[in-house]
């Protein structure tokens, strides 16, 4: 069975993840493997400096932010490139901030969201990355918002700052083996 970790950014996927490798859980980084396939692949590159200019973190992050439709051509050349990769893999768990927009839910068999406040989320966001909060909202609202992922996804793991995920790990676990 496939799993997708799924969750906005600042909800604290990564840790989540980190959690389960405790588990001997090793899960696919889609935002790793992006960049890594961005800094490996000459025909990636090519094809995104045609559409972006360059290649940087600074013109690439304006690029994505400038319009919804940028947005698009990046991810379409990205996305397809980090399925194959994840396919290739052979691994069984996969982590994306952007499971449904992206298409990626379509390569598991079920979807744990991890979710936490918007407040929170902000916070872990601006401190994480040294960014303002209208950068970090920017970026917050490029996603889906968190109720409509919960809302599709199988499973919820609350990372919220005081709930237990350990526990809820646990559980998760349980839910998986018992769904198979």
């Amino acid at each position: 069975m496939k799993i997708g970790i799924a969750g906005g950014i600042g909800s604290g996927k990564s840790y989540v993840c980190k959690r389960l490798a405790r588990y001997g859980i090793e899960v696919y980084d889609c935002d790793a493997a992006a960049k890594r396939l961005i800094r490996t692949s000459p025909e990636l590159q090519q094809q995104i400096a045609t559409l972006v200019g360059s290649l940087d973190k600074v013109s690439m992050s304006r690029f994505l932010l400038s319009s919804e439709q940028n947005q698009l051509a990046l991810n379409a050349i990205i996305h397809p490139a980090v399925f194959q990769d994840f396919e290739a893999s052979g691994m069984q768990w996969m982590e994306s901030a952007i499971m449904y927009e992206s298409g990626a839910y379509r390569l598991v068999d079920k979807v744990v969201v991890v979710t936490a406040p918007e407040e929170l989320r902000l916070q872990r966001v601006m401190q994480r990355d040294g960014i303002t909060r209208e950068k970090a909202l920017q970026w917050l609202y490029r996603q889906w918002p968190q109720d409509e992922v919960r809302q599709r996804a199988d499973y919820e793991i609350i990372n919220d700052g005081t709930a237990d995920i350990d526990t809820q790990i646990d559980q998760l676990i349980h839910f998986i083996e018992t769904s198979k």
